[in-house]
């Protein structure tokens, strides 16, 4: 029987608003949104391209991408986004399983990604896509609980600028969740993403757990 581990599953819906940073404050606390409804299309194959992954990395099957993570690469929407807000359904079948969605990725970094630079992974604000496992794999070799990350929906700059909401890592860096909500492995896990002026919000299984605000990189790719 020939077998294949897939890493990482993904469904993707997204919105363009035409509503500012301070519209609906206070009403993300608890957001349970599907991505379906006026406004909202479902993004699909059409919608990226591949970057700097081999040929069968990344694969499309009814709407939803599959990842093998082989190797660590990433696709790119075709088109640039400013503010939107993305609905993300994502499960790991494989313990430990590390991925991410960055939010407004530059050009200039993905172009050199294609022109075979040295980093695997472009410059913007990366929505982390994270297995428990990997956690629990860093206590069990460490001997301590991590102060520096978790797998419960981190947000954080990567080679760019943010200002991140507390709970954040010790570095101040890194937006922690004020709730661990995650899911393990081959369970479905639901983002709502809402990146709004410079500004990027993330709920986890219906609620609002880590945040980021002042963005200098605040449009992009995903």
């Amino acid at each position: 029987m020939h077998h294949t581990t897939i890493s990482a599953i993904i469904a993707l819906f997204l919105v363009v608003p035409s509503i500012t940073a301070d519209e609906n404050a206070g009403n993300l606390r608890k957001a349970f949104i599907d991505g379906r409804g006026e406004g909202w299309r479902a993004l699909g194959a059409a919608d990226f391209e591949n970057v700097n992954c081999d040929v069968g990395t990344w694969s499309w099957k009814d709407g939803v991408a599959h990842c093998t993570g082989k190797p660590v690469g990433v696709i790119a929407s075709k088109t640039p986004f400013t503010n939107f807000e993305l609905v993300a359904e994502w499960r790991h079948l494989r313990h430990a399983g590390n991925s991410g969605i960055f939010v407004w990725a530059s050009k200039k970094s993905l172009d050199q990604l294609r022109a075979g630079g040295k980093a695997r992974l472009p410059d913007g604000i990366e929505v982390q896509v994270l297995d428990l496992g990997y956690e629990e794999n860093w206590e069990k070799n460490k001997g301590k609980k991590s102060d520096w990350f978790t797998s419960h929906g981190d947000v954080f700059p990567v080679r760019a600028n943010m200002k991140p909401f507390p709970p954040m890592a010790p570095n101040k860096q890194r937006s922690f969740p004020t709730k661990r909500l995650s899911k393990g492995i081959n369970k479905w896990n639901h983002y709502y993403n809402r990146c709004i002026n410079g500004e990027v919000s993330l709920c986890v299984n219906g609620e609002e757990v880590s945040c980021g605000t002042k963005c200098d990189q605040n449009t992009g790719y995903l």
